[in-house]
């Protein structure tokens, strides 16, 4: 992984500052212009720059025309030194864009992670509550059951009623 580097504090004064023969440059801006490089890499654009170069190359290396000016006769081989040149630094720079997202990917499946943690979480307790809430609805009387239950009172109140006017 990346050394970290310092950030400077402005709330604190500056420290005696060693000299480093050193060259030192960031890493992030670094991973930042090799990733943009990578995908350049993987563009149609470049396919057809490079194809559109390598063409116009070797047809001026063998048209007869510019026989005074070849600079790269029949094997081409400064066109194969150029090319292997641009894979040997290709390569690295793809890899260094793979590493980083790799890291960033890493970082997104733990925040998944705990996202769904925490949604599962959440689930359970609605879940909870809403038994919660059906046990406490069952106990509860409803209007049907409280509307007959005094019709109920009122028939039988009719019913002595008529008893004792009976009587």
């Amino acid at each position: 992984m990346a050394r970290e580097y310092a950030q400077s504090r402005l709330d604190q004064p500056r420290g005696r500052r060693q000299v480093s023969l050193k060259p030192s440059f960031d890493p992030d801006a670094f991973g930042r212009v090799s990733e943009s490089i990578a995908r350049f890499f993987g563009t149609a654009r470049y396919l057809v720059i490079q194809s559109m170069v390598v063409v116009v190359w070797i047809l001026l290396n063998i048209m007869v025309v510019t026989k005074t000016i070849r600079w790269d006769p029949y094997p081409f081989i400064l066109l194969n030194l150029a090319f292997s040149t641009q894979a040997a630094y290709a390569a690295p720079l793809i890899l260094l864009a793979q590493n980083r997202q790799a890291e960033r990917d890493k970082v997104q499946v733990a925040e998944d992670r705990a996202r769904e943690e925490l949604s599962i979480a959440t689930m359970e307790y609605i879940t909870r509550e809403i038994a919660s809430l059906r046990m406490a609805v069952g106990e509860v009387a409803t209007r049907d059951y409280v509307r007959g239950e005094m019709q109920a009172l009122l028939k039988e109140l009719d019913e002595r009623d008529r008893g004792l006017t009976d009587e």
